[in-house]
């Protein structure tokens, strides 16, 4: 039997939908098949709550009198983007003050929406139809014209696994990973993933209507390193970070539950999302996606203490459990997303789609069937006559008198 957006979302309408949560649909394929689940649900709702640090916002402050153009911006001492229209900017979860890395872009963001003042700072050259030089102003949620998130670059399909086999403790966006495999970091929400549970991006593409950081969003493209080159394993799941999703919605919705600035240690500033998607079940081959369980979803196990190294293999089961094995010894596991988050979530967008709250969308244009991560290509760069080669932010000599 197959079902059409428009059936499913009369039903949400009627209040007559069958709404279960990844985790509810995983325990009755264990005695269902894929078409009984098919005939009998109508969506599943999925989850996941993390840091994503290619997050950020656009607002727009509206024009001072007289006039500015706003070349030079900080907020709450962050310095965040001049490089757009007069008074408009881009906040970057991961900006922050040298002089204070543990605030930053993300937690901006949560200030915003906690209803809280920023104090405003800008400067710009001065121009006939902009004149003036400077501002110094507070901002809140409530004067800003436009106030919305834009992250391109967001859930993940699946992610590595972090281990350090090195003798000293290093700090990661994975968090602090311990000296000779002390710990294992790990990120996804497992079988409450949303693009694992639609590995293909059935249901999920663009102008997909998705729960954002507390509020309503939409999927606005695919992510930035939308990966489909991944090994899949036996049932269809990417081994590694694979698809990625660009997500946008109203700061003004949204809530601190589930938007919070991050400062990792020695790293820097992020921002934690959290992102529901509603499967539809429209037939059996997505009644079957969504039965996936932690057991059945593998990943790659990476030492960042050895040049990202694939050292082993594991599933969302034994990370689970507390502990995996990885060439004979058992390691500690530690997530850094927030499974009691994700369910949460799940939870709440069922509520929504069941009191008619929430309608689905039918994307407008799909996501690519194909695409592949490229390396950055490092290559000599001529400087002032002389030729240097740069490696990562080190520069082969001290360029500091040009």
């Amino acid at each position: 039997m197959s079902k059409t957006y428009e059936q499913i979302n009369e039903k949400i309408r009627r209040g007559e939908a069958v709404v279960l949560t990844a985790e509810e649909v995983s325990r009755m394929a264990l005695t269902m098949s894929p078409e009984e689940i098919a005939d009998r649900v109508d969506v599943v709702t999925t989850a996941t709550f993390g840091a994503m640090c290619s997050s950020g916002a656009f607002v727009n402050f509206g024009h001072a009198d007289p006039p500015i153009r706003m070349e030079r911006i900080e907020l709450n001492g962050v310095s965040v983007s001049g490089g757009l229209a007069a008074v408009d900017t881009y906040i970057g979860a991961t900006d922050c003050d040298s002089a204070n890395p543990e605030y930053g872009g993300g937690h901006i963001i949560e200030d915003l929406v906690a209803g809280k003042d920023i104090l405003l700072e800008a400067w710009g050259k001065g121009t006939d139809c902009y004149p003036r030089r400077h501002i110094r102003t507070y901002v809140n949620i409530d004067t800003l014209n436009e106030a919305y998130l834009y992250n391109p670059r967001n859930a993940y399909q699946n992610y590595n696994v972090a281990v350090n086999s090195s003798e000293r403790t290093i700090h990661t966006y994975m968090g602090k990973l311990y000296p000779r495999s002390g710990n294992a970091s790990y990120s996804t929400a497992g079988e409450l993933s949303p693009l694992i549970n639609d590995p293909e991006c059935r249901t999920i593409g663009l102008g997909t209507h998705i729960f954002l950081g507390g509020g309503d969003g939409y999927v606005m493209w695919n992510g930035t390193q939308f990966d489909t080159s991944k090994e899949v394993n036996a049932y269809g799941i990417p081994v590694g970070n694979a698809r990625t999703i660009a997500v946008a919605g109203e700061l003004r919705g949204m809530s601190t539950d589930f938007l919070r600035g991050v400062y990792y240690e020695k790293y820097g500033c992020s921002l934690y999302v959290g992102i529901g998607v509603p499967i539809p079940i429209l037939d059996a081959d997505l009644a079957r996606r969504v039965s996936i369980r932690n057991d059945q979803i593998e990943t790659n196990v990476v030492d960042y203490g050895d040049g990202n190294k694939v050292i082993g293999r594991t599933n969302y089961a034994e990370l689970r459990s507390g502990s995996i094995t990885v060439g004979g010894r058992r390691i500690r596991t530690v997530p850094v997303s927030s499974l009691a988050k994700a369910r949460e979530i799940a939870a709440i967008l069922k509520s929504r789609i069941e009191t008619g709250g929430f309608l689905l969308s039918e994307p407008v244009r799909a996501m690519p069937a194909f695409g592949a991560v490229k390396r950055l290509e490092e290559r000599s760069v001529p400087f002032g006559g002389r030729t240097e080669v740069l490696f990562g932010a080190h520069r082969e000599k001290d360029l500091s008198d040009f």
